[in-house]
């Protein structure tokens, strides 16, 4: 005989699914309380005090019978009450939830806080981890840090960082769903777009500036000895484990290995979602990318509504009006008319039987039945194959003068050269100079700044002083040293002004190199 295990998921299934939902919320309600075992009448007055409203006495304890055959409960028989033989012999149980009942709920309360979930980009969150990370850096460079407060901020630490990857997640979720939705109001979409690219631009500026500054914080952590404070954290948590039935090893130490190596992991995945490695980008650089690649696809999806609305061709329209014409054909031949006409199935005009063709059928007949592959070929003209004549009608096209363009991209091409071999020009320097000493740029130069100062800030790693990297097509080579309180300084252009904290910056033109090696 094969015992059948429990089936805590079975009351999901069932006609009365809402009724046993609500019993197991007050099983699970209850035990917030530390109630732990209830009678039918107990569940009864709850539904009443929550629903205002339940099902009748006898139809709740059918439903506790049900959950208790399912595993759900479990059912204890109650004499606490029993004052007379009659009631003795009356069935009275007590029930309380079963590991299987309890693991269920959990799940289900867990399936709909994610159905409920949008989550969110939350740069407050970012915000409270630099300060954690700072009150850390301060009781690691402690001899004998406070252990107490060394655990309560990795516990803080580690739930505020859960809480960001978790929410960042399904916002990301729930954002490529809402890009992928076609079938969206239109007024409400374009509402929805504004304020949704406002929210990403202002969270990538603040992942930007605070991650990198989480990460510097990170290194200087690690570099005060982050294991001990981790032993620490590990060794008061293990401090109250429960002794075991077995009567083996001190249980505090098993747990402090277990804990200790758990901790490890939880800085080992927060250190990986703010620190990129050589061939493995953080957490947040992907996260950071992905919400920069999700504003042109907002607007790539708003093109195409408006598109729609403006009435242009749009094949998923196209498509759903010709269903709408096949579900109005009067009978199947209309319908083969129909696809005939749209997709121009019609019979190959070139491939025409002549004379010739008959007599050859005539010497060599060939059955029906004899594949394709095995049939004679059919020889026929290239020219006939892709324009269905054998002929090419009509006078040649004229052929185009295309000098003027020609000596329009070349002006174009050396205009271009001439400016950017100016703004390297402008910008190289002959020793290390401060950022506020460059000077007034030009647009040109200042767009060349602009993206050397990029490529040295993103080689530049946490907790480095100094960097040196050249661009990528190898012409200029720029290097970049902190200054030490350093103040903010201002680059004035044409468009504006550029705002930032000094630097010590020098900028070489590897193209000149060689002349400048021979003039010496």
């Amino acid at each position: 005989m094969v015992v059948e295990g429990p089936r805590p998921f079975a009351h999901l299934h069932g006609s009365n699914a809402g009724l046993y939902r609500a019993v197991m919320g007050t099983f699970v309600q209850a035990k917030r309380r530390f109630a732990v075992h209830l009678r039918p009448e107990d569940v009864h007055e709850a539904l009443i005090r929550r629903h205002e409203s339940a099902p009748e006495l006898a139809e709740i304890s059918s439903a506790l019978a049900s959950l208790e055959e399912w595993g759900n409960l479990r059912a204890d028989p109650d004499t606490s009450r029993v004052t007379t033989v009659e009631d003795f012999h009356r069935a009275r149980y007590l029930y309380q939830l079963t590991r299987h009942g309890e693991a269920a709920e959990e799940a289900l309360a867990a399936y709909d806080e994610a159905l409920g979930r949008r989550g969110a980009l939350q740069a407050v969150a970012l915000a409270d981890i630099a300060t954690q990370l700072r009150a850390l850096l301060g009781l690691a460079e402690q001899p004998v840090p406070d252990v107490a407060k060394v655990h309560l901020l990795l516990r803080g630490l580690v739930d505020r960082f859960t809480d960001l990857a978790g929410n960042a997640q399904a916002f990301m979720g729930s954002l490529q769903r809402s890009i992928d939705l076609h079938d969206a109001e239109v007024d409400a979409f374009l509402a929805y777009k504004d304020r949704l690219i406002d929210y990403l631009e202002r969270f990538i500026a603040d992942l930007l500036t605070t991650g990198s500054e989480i990460a510097a914080l990170i290194d200087s952590v690690e570099r005060g000895g982050v294991a001990r404070l981790l032993d620490h954290a590990a060794r008061r948590e293990a401090a109250d484990a429960a002794p075991g039935a077995d009567g083996g090893d001190d249980p505090r130490e098993r747990e402090f290995q277990r804990l200790a190596v758990l901790w490890r992991e939880r800085w080992d995945g927060f250190r990986a979602w703010f620190v990129s490695e050589p061939h493995h980008p953080s957490q947040a650089k992907l996260l950071r990318s992905q919400a920069r690649a999700a504003i042109p696809q907002l607007l790539q999806v708003v093109s195409a509504l408006n598109e729609r609305r403006a009435g242009r061709s749009d094949r998923s329209a196209d498509f759903r009006t010709l269903a709408v014409w096949f579900a109005q054909a009067p009978d199947d031949a209309a319908m083969h008319r129909l696809w005939r006409s749209v997709f121009g199935l019609s019979s190959a005009r070139h491939l025409t039987v002549d004379e010739d063709t008959l007599a050859e059928r005539e010497d060599h007949p060939v059955a029906p039945s004899t594949p394709w592959a095995q049939a004679p070929p059919l020889r026929i003209s290239p020219r006939l194959r892709k324009t269905g004549s054998y002929e090419r009608r009509g006078k040649p096209n004229r052929v185009i003068d295309r000098s003027e363009a020609r000596r329009h991209l070349a002006e174009l091409a050396a205009r271009e050269a001439s400016e950017t071999a100016a703004a390297r020009a402008a910008l190289t320097t002959s020793r290390p100079t401060r950022l506020g000493d460059l000077g007034p740029l030009d647009p040109a130069a200042f767009r060349l700044f602009l993206t050397l100062l990029g490529e040295a800030l993103a080689a530049r790693r946490p907790g480095q002083r100094g960097v040196s990297t050249t661009t990528t097509d190898g012409s200029m080579e720029i290097r970049l040293s902190i200054v030490d309180n350093a103040e903010p300084v201002e680059i004035h252009t044409p468009h504006g002004v550029f705002r930032g904290p000094d630097q010590l910056v020098e900028i070489i033109d590897l193209t000149a190199e060689p002349a400048r090696e021979q003039t010496a």
